[in-house]
């Protein structure tokens, strides 16, 4: 069998500048078009819908971001700014080289660390979480090299 995953997909409210904030983690855009119509809905189950979609790719090709807005229907639900241990989803998580320099770059963003501080565990990584645009929960970690 095989199995590989696509791709994590996120609703936004504010598309354009939720692009340029992953743009400025290091995602490139893959795409970007609407996604409309009967035929739409029978895969998610709202019927008729509009969506607004951008697909982000990480420079080496195997993780994408599905960044959605939903014009038609209506959103019913926000999550955004839901606890780390709320239930359903928690957060996207990015392996970077430099992890001070991200987070200063996505800072400039509008981007927030959860706690106060960057944790280390052990002498293997470095970590944090992060809100991004509309509240998203982002985890960046730095591999230390011993």
């Amino acid at each position: 069998m095989t199995l590989r995953m696509d791709n994590v997909g996120i609703v936004v409210e504010d598309l354009g500048t939720t692009v340029e904030f992953f743009r400025e983690l290091g995602l490139e855009l893959e795409g970007a078009g609407e996604v409309s119509g009967e035929w739409a809905g029978r895969v998610t189950g709202l019927g008729d819908q509009r969506v607004e979609i951008a697909m982000m790719r990480t420079p080496d090709g195997h993780g994408k971001l599905e960044l959605s807005r939903f014009i038609e229907p209506d959103v019913v639900a926000d999550h955004r700014t839901a606890p780390v241990n709320a239930l359903g989803y928690l957060r996207v998580m990015f392996a970077v080289d430099d992890l001070d320099a991200t987070l200063e770059r996505l800072q400039d963003k509008g981007a927030e660390l959860v706690s106060t501080e960057v944790a280390r565990f052990e002498d293997m990584y470095r970590l944090c979480y992060i809100r991004g645009p509309e509240g998203i929960l982002i985890g960046l970690a730095e591999e230390l090299s011993g």
